[in-house]
């Protein structure tokens, strides 16, 4: 199928919510020539959690938008991967390099703020207002009138919902109430200085054992983005005071560099997450208005894709737009065509993976310790090969 460009007029648009995805569709829709208005219901702009790997598929759609450059000059350099045992045994490393030949693109890992820094730049911080939340949309004649929490009623042509997991427009497009999962598993992550003693400054180490996992990751600046995953029942307390003691506990008799991971993390800056998802749901749209990154599709992060993912659904929603001109419904229609099995398929191959890693099912967590053995790159590789070059024609124009 070949898209030709149609002439479009601008559009006004308004996006809830100025996160990776939200900034992302602002600077992808302003490039086409939009006028974009974001609005996010925080008072500042802090980034959940420490860091980010941007997959060489997020990394490509960063190239599109001219920041490319600016993006790997704050990343870390991540040339190989390694996976050990919960006593340090090493059960395999590889060389990345295969994987960046195949796709002709590194992967990216950086620190949020420095992401968010870029993108927020790119953007224009004066057309981002924080501290403002939307409180309905409502279907008019032509476009959506917003209603907003500080008593703005805005006419727009598009809104564009990139609130996140929690979103709160989801269930309006989804029209029904769309409950969120556990996927049976804590997260704690954040930064800690870079040490080799910990790990090399150029791989991406992770220690698996007794369904959990810890991973550090060169994010840049000299610091390694780390996280620990333990499987846990929902609704755990949370006390940030007791960080330390509780990942004692459970890493208890892991190998030295996890201890010492543990001992020197500053526990203030440690985000601590109770993953969820959602069964993916069937489509992004309900008249003028398109969900987009984790409020379409909130998933595991066990392919490290969530940002990726929204960093392509702004790169096709604007590529949509810019396909049918004027016609929006006939463009968020090509988005979701080009979307809703896309991301749905990673969730649930997110998913999956998560069920493995986190002991879901404990013959097969075991299994995959003893693949990993034997594990020469190739299959891992492949796998990433296949997300990254899944994303079809609409991210090659």
């Amino acid at each position: 199928m070949t898209l030709s460009p149609s002439h479009s007029k601008p559009l006004d648009i308004v996006i809830i919510g100025a996160g990776i995805g939200g900034l992302t569709a602002g600077i992808a829709l302003q490039r086409h020539g939009h006028r974009v208005r974001l609005f996010d219901r925080v008072a500042e702009l802090t980034p959940a959690g420490a860091a980010i790997s941007v997959w060489p598929n997020g990394v490509n759609v960063l190239e599109k938008l001219g920041l490319g450059d600016q993006i790997k000059s704050v990343s870390g350099s991540m040339d190989t991967m390694s996976y050990s045992t919960h006593k340090g045994v090493q059960l395999t490393r590889f060389g990345l390099e295969p994987l960046y030949k195949s796709v002709e693109q590194r992967a990216c890992p950086i620190a949020r703020t420095a992401l968010q820094k870029v993108l927020l730049n790119a953007c224009g911080a004066d057309n981002v207002t924080l501290g403002v939340s939307c409180e309905s949309v409502e279907a008019q004649e032509s476009g959506v009138l917003v209603a907003l929490s500080d008593g703005q009623r805005i006419q727009a042509d598009l809104v564009v919902a990139a609130d996140g997991t929690h979103s709160r427009l989801r269930n309006y497009v989804a029209s029904c109430e769309v409950a969120r999962d556990y996927c049976g598993y804590v997260n704690w992550n954040g930064r800690v200085d870079a040490s080799n003693d910990l790990a090399s400054g150029t791989e991406w180490t992770q220690f698996v054992g007794d369904h959990k996992r810890v991973s550090l990751m060169p994010m840049g600046n000299g610091e390694f983005y780390f996280f620990f995953d333990v499987p846990l029942p929902a609704g755990t307390p949370n006390v940030r005071e007791s960080y330390r003691e509780e990942l004692y506990g459970h890493f208890e008799g892991w190998a030295p560099p996890v201890l010492a991971l543990i001992e020197r993390m500053d526990t203030a800056i440690v985000s601590r997450v109770e993953i969820h998802d959602i069964v993916p749901i069937t489509s992004f749209v309900k008249g003028s208005v398109v969900l987009l990154g984790d409020a379409a599709h909130p998933m595991a992060p066990d392919l490290g894709q969530g940002g990726c993912q929204a960093m392509e659904d702004a790169w096709v929603l604007a590529k949509c737009l810019e396909l049918r001109g004027s016609d929006v419904a006939a463009a968020l229609n090509l988005y979701n065509d080009a979307r809703v099995d896309r991301t749905a398929q990673i969730m649930l191959r997110a998913r999956s993976r998560s069920e493995v890693t986190h002991g879901g099912s404990p013959a097969q967590t075991q299994a995959w310790y003893q693949e990993l053995a034997q594990e020469t790159g190739q299959r891992v590789i492949a796998g990433i090969v296949k997300t990254t070059l899944g994303g079809g024609e609409m991210l090659l124009g």
